[in-house]
Order: C-alpha cells, then structure tokens, then sequence
C-alpha cells in the first residue's frame, strides 16, 4: 500500500519554500486562470533539475488537490458557466490524457518553444483588449471551446502545465467575461488534472509524489479560496490586463528556458 514518507523536522524545515511556491502559484491561478503548472513546473525541472515527465506527474497530483478546492471556491462564489463547463471538460479529459501517455514515451519538449512563442502574443492582444475595454468593447459567447479543450488538455500534460494559459487567453480572445472564464477554467481543471494523475500513475508509478509535492499542497489549499474571492472583486478591466501580463511574462520565460 502506498503512504507517505515519515516527516522529521530536515523535512518540515525542506517544506517551507515549495509550501510558500504552492502558495503564490495557486494565489496567481485562482486569480487569473493560469500560472499554477508553469510555475511550479519551471521551478522542479530549472531549479531542481527533475525530468520532465516526472515533474509534470508530481505537478498534476499536487493540482488534482488545488483545482478541487479552488473550483469550490469559484462555484461557492458564482464565477461558473455551467454551459461552458460541460463543453470544455470531456474535450480537456481526453486531450489530457493523450498528451499524459505521449510525455511518458516519447519527448515532447519539441514543440514548446511554438507554443510559448504563440502564447506571448495572445498575451499581447489580451494586453491591447484590455485597453479597448474603455472604447465600447462588449463581452460575447465563445464560438470555439471543444478543440480549445482538447488542445489545452494535450499541451498541459505534454507540457506541465497549459491548460489555463491556453484556454482561458483563448477564450478571452473571443470576448468572453473574464470573470466566470477563469471561474469556468479553473473549475474544469480539476477533472482534468485528476485525469492525467491517473494516467501518469498507470505509466510512472506513484514515485513522483514526492516531499516537494507536499509542499506545494499545503501552500496551494491555504491560497485556493482566496483566489476565487479576488476574481470575483477586481474588474474586469484589470483582471484582463493582469491575464496578459501574465501570460507574457511566463511564456517569454518558459521559451528563453526551452532555447537556452
């Protein structure tokens, strides 16, 4: 049977930063529908140099505990569209577990830094509608969501971490009201975390839970319903704005790392 490993106090005091890690990512994710993966996965294979596959297994259980809480939150504070939802997470399953197998067997770093490239512009445009919210700019349904959700779930495993980045820019992209799309997002990831848990597990085993990953635990359960509640206060001008900044940021990262 599997059980954690014993805590002595080299542990607790080893817990500390990823606790305070978990704690900033997830404050970051519930706020603004992304962060959580790229975070905390840049932080496991570019500081601590895990291999990929198995920081993205030890990421997505660690979310599988933050989206359940943090999706609570945003349905406790009315930040879902349940229609939304329904057509986002089976496409988001699915594609969460082709990209899950793929990293398990064949290196899929290969097209990250196209996907990070593209992502820094979304966030570009995300910035400049953000600024048009002040000319008349008026929020519409998204015409585009299943593919939208199979390619976030296949990117968010194959990569650690995309779902939000992906489909909730996306989404805002098309003019949805960014406060229930982060609500929706953020609600929708927590299936699909579980989902490519599962799959990682049935190819890695359970050795990817690490110390490290009870860290982030902690620290992203103390920061979950604070972000629904932040969401749900700040404007959506602003929310649109911090989106792009964001985004910007993370990928301009994430692909000087991919081409370093």
């Amino acid at each position: 049977m599997f059980s954690l490993p014993e805590l002595s106090y080299e542990h607790i005091e080893a817990l500390a930063p990823f606790i305070g890690v978990g704690f900033l990512a997830q404050l970051v994710d519930g706020a603004l529908g992304m962060a959580f993966g790229v975070i905390t996965n840049t932080m496991l294979v570019s500081v601590l140099g895990i291999a990929p596959a198995r920081a993205s297994a030890s990421v997505h259980l660690v979310e599988t505990f933050t989206t359940a809480a943090s999706g609570i939150s945003h349905i406790y504070h009315r930040n879902v569209d349940w229609k939304l939802f329904a057509r986002l997470v089976l496409p988001g399953m699915a594609g969460g577990i082709a990209g899950a197998y793929l990293l398990s067997n064949i290196d899929g770093s290969v097209a990250r830094p196209f996907v990070m490239a593209y992502l820094s512009g979304i966030g570009v445009y995300l910035l400049w509608r953000a600024w048009r919210m002040d000319h008349g700019a008026e929020h519409k349904p998204a015409r585009i969501i299943e593919p939208l959700g199979l390619a976030g779930g296949f990117l968010d495993a194959a990569g650690g971490g995309g779902w939000g980045p992906v489909v909730t820019s996306n989404l805002l992209v098309q003019g949805t009201e960014p406060r229930r799309t982060i609500g929706t997002v953020n609600t929708a990831e927590f299936f699909l975390t579980a989902t490519i848990s599962l799959t990682f597990v049935a190819t890695l085993g359970l050795q990817a839970f690490t110390i490290a990953a009870i860290g982030l635990i902690i620290g992203g359960l103390l920061a979950a319903p604070l972000g629904a509640l932040l969401v749900r206060r700040i404007p959506a001008k602003r929310l649109l704005t911090m989106v792009g900044i964001v985004l910007v940021a993370t990928s301009i990262f994430s692909l000087w790392k991919a081409l370093a």
